[in-house]
């Protein structure tokens, strides 16, 4: 049941969190997302990384680890942004802000439902999307808080470029040596916060 109830948090949450960066993409400029046809919410299956927004997440599930996972990513032309600094700011941001909102109000409506199917299934989204917010917020490439540091330190940036292609062994061996518990403290905290109001 928790299986069931976790993933339309976890399909809506990484799915919107691509979009928001195309749409902020977009107003920056570049349309690649959109001509792609990754804006559009009724083509699931141009959204859904079978590993990341299925396997990997049931596998976390089942392993009693946390519980993350992705969409296939936007396609994103930073060189066409009208205003590239702030553009790469606000599109590596706009995803973590939609998971955050997306948690918002998973729980306000948490507190109109109630207890019971529905119920568990926006908890779960409450979770699963402070989780995704905070996870994507890690300076660790390609997360975009990789990005935002990059953005807004310039001398990093070549950094971040050179060291992506090894930013999935850096995840999972954080995953392994149980660092992530620390790393994900934030999103425990908030998931707190926002099931208190």
């Amino acid at each position: 049941m928790e299986v069931i109830a976790l993933l339309p948090g976890l399909i809506i949450g990484v799915i919107l969190h691509e979009m928001a960066h195309g749409y902020a993409a977009l107003k920056f400029g570049d349309d690649t997302a959109k001509r792609e046809g990754r804006l559009d919410f009724s083509k699931l299956h141009t959204h859904v990384d079978p590993l990341g927004t299925i396997i990997f997440p049931i596998m976390g599930l089942m392993a009693g680890g946390l519980i993350f996972g992705w969409a296939k990513p936007v396609p994103i032309r930073p060189n066409r942004f009208s205003n590239y600094k702030k553009g790469m700011l606000v599109v590596s941001l706009a995803g973590v802000a939609v998971n955050f909102a997306l948690a918002l109000v998973s729980g306000l409506l948490l507190k109109v439902v109630g207890p019971g199917i529905l119920g568990l299934i926006l908890l779960k989204s409450v979770q699963i999307n402070c989780i995704l917010g905070v996870f994507n917020l890690l300076p660790i490439p390609p997360l975009d808080g990789s990005k935002v540091i990059a953005t807004i330190f310039p001398s990093t940036e070549q950094f971040f470029s050179e060291s992506e292609r090894y930013g999935m062994f850096i995840i999972i061996g954080l995953i392994m040596v149980g660092a992530f518990k620390f790393l994900l403290m934030p999103a425990f905290l908030l998931i707190q916060l926002i099931l208190s109001i």
